[in-house]
């Protein structure tokens, strides 16, 4: 496995380092305050290859290979975590509209969100139900030429602006008896129910509770083969566990780099801080836990892109790295002082953020279970 980035990679790093510094970081404060996103972002980072950048050319994509894709997730964490999230929720759409997706569908909706030009969201989670996506009650029933949805979707990142939804329901039709599937809904054709939901982490990202009663969409929404999608949901998990992981990965060095920054400056009893031995024992400890999660990112990145299966190596990435820019992050505010419970410094929005990745794509109790089963062949779960 290859830490180092070849030269095609530091361009392309170069390149997202220019346009971030340039068109995101100085508005990052501005939007965290009004729990806002600016989403004419978004083609500037689709020609950037951040929008179904791994899929195939013929597919719409860029063809990029996942130690790349890490990088770039990882550039996402470092700069701007809520970014990063909303980069990873328009890609769920992307990749099932790509792998299952009828050509109609493809022109209406993917080819649209793979300029950017589309906002998405994926309806998964519900009142009742989150880790366990088998136990989605969400019903879709087939009346004719329309599929009937009722239900609720909660804690739905991008819920709030979204113009397209991607809703998991429980189908009932002559040929579904209960089985999961996937549909479109399209809010600008069949309005359903948004109220805004406020949340400590990753605040520009609208999360929103999502409800459907007695909501009428085309039967021909219907995304892939009836009483599929859970397989389809699951395999995906992969891929959006490690851009957690490397997003984290990202936030946690941003709050390194802070922290070595602000050690070296500031002065206390007449010298740096960063002289004092407790003071670099926060820095080295910070280290060695960015170091180690990028490692572990980037050993699930390679064997992704060998075909291999990454279940385990994926899980552990987001378990270690999700946890450990969440210690990284408590590290640096400890560092900082009083200054590192500003809003007006970054440290406050890090800290904040670097706890929402221990739960999404399967909490770090799920993560710590799937790795027990792939170790030990015993399922803990079921």
């Amino acid at each position: 496995m290859n830490l180092d980035l070849d030269d095609t990679q530091q361009l392309l790093r170069d390149s997202i380092r220019r346009f971030m510094k340039a068109e995101v970081v100085p508005h990052i404060q501005r939007h965290e305050a009004a729990r806002s996103f600016p989403f004419e972002l978004m083609p500037r980072l689709a020609e950037l290859g951040y929008l179904g950048g791994t899929l195939p050319e013929a597919d719409g994509g860029q063809g990029i290979d996942y130690p790349t894709w890490a990088m770039m997730m990882e550039e996402l964490g470092y700069h701007w975590l809520s970014l990063r999230t909303m980069v990873n929720i328009t890609n769920g759409s992307i990749h099932r509209l790509a792998a299952h997706g009828t050509p109609e569908q493809k022109r209406r909706y993917l080819s649209p969100m793979l300029r950017g030009e589309l906002r998405t969201c994926t309806g998964l989670t519900e009142p009742d139900t989150g880790s366990n996506i088998a136990g989605i009650q969400t019903r879709a029933e087939l009346q004719g030429d329309e599929w009937v949805l009722n239900g609720r979707k909660v804690w739905i990142t991008n819920g709030l602006q979204a113009e397209v939804a991607m809703v998991v329901a429980r189908t009932f039709s002559p040929t579904c008896d209960g089985a999961l599937s996937c549909f479109l809904v399209d809010r600008r054709e069949t309005p359903y129910d948004v109220r805004k939901l406020d949340t400590l982490v990753l605040r520009c990202t609208g999360t929103a509770e999502l409800g459907f009663s007695d909501l009428r969409i085309p039967r021909a929404n219907l995304v892939g083969a009836e009483g599929k999608a859970l397989a389809g949901t699951l395999k995906g998990l992969d891929a959006a566990r490690l851009n957690i992981a490397m997003g984290a990965v990202g936030a946690a060095q941003s709050a390194l780099d802070l922290s070595v920054d602000y050690v070296r400056q500031r002065q206390q009893f007449g010298r740096p801080i960063g002289s004092f031995q407790l003071v670099q024992k926060h820095i080295v400890d910070m280290t060695v836990r960015v170091e180690a999660a990028r490692a572990l990112g980037l050993r699930a990145a390679h064997a992704l892109q060998a075909g291999k299966d990454v279940r385990q190596a994926c899980s552990i990435a987001k378990l270690y790295a999700t946890e450990s820019a969440h210690e990284v992050a408590s590290m640096a505010l400890q560092v900082h002082g009083g200054l590192g419970y500003s809003e007006d410094y970054p440290i406050e929005r890090i800290f904040r953020d670097t706890r929402g990745g221990m739960i999404p794509e399967g909490t770090t109790e799920i993560q710590t279970l799937i790795v027990g089963r792939e170790i030990l062949g015993i399922n803990a779960i079921a």
